[in-house]
């Protein structure tokens, strides 16, 4: 009744579970090659985030510990948001089996990553403006 499909038994590849696919050359290099773009790009930028972060609470005065706080949910937003990329990812480049047994194929932009990140960025830019505001009228 509960029945949980795990990411692996549920994503195919040429008649072959996700987890248990050997790939060709040509496909491992385009897997690595979106892992090192999309993945890479957000766990740096996240790494960056902290790192700043930790600068801020570190250095500065404790005025400015909300800035170093905010600062350290994005990049814990801009994180999450990567692990959610690499769900989305899955679906590039396996085929799924959906509830009626059926395969199912379709290329997928990754747009709904980048509204999500946009939103959290949007909201970030908009809380350090307020919190720089705030300082000044200190």
């Amino acid at each position: 009744m509960f029945e949980t499909r795990h990411a692996a038994d549920r994503y195919h590849l040429r008649m072959h579970r996700a987890r248990s696919v050997v790939l060709s050359p040509q496909e491992l290099v385009e897997v690595r090659a979106a892992q090192r773009t999309f993945e890479g790009a957000y766990i740096r930028t996240s790494l960056g985030q902290f790192s700043f972060a930790l600068v801020v609470l570190k250095i500065f005065t404790s005025e400015f510990y909300s800035i170093g706080a905010l600062f350290a949910v994005y990049g814990a937003g801009v994180l999450a948001c990567s692990a959610f990329r690499r769900m989305q990812g899955n679906r590039q480049f396996f085929s799924e089996i959906g509830e009626d047994g059926l395969s199912r194929k379709r290329f997928r932009t990754s747009g709904n990553v980048v509204v999500v990140l946009t939103a959290i960025s949007l909201a970030a830019y908009v809380s350090l403006l307020v919190l720089t505001l705030r300082l000044g009228n200190s």
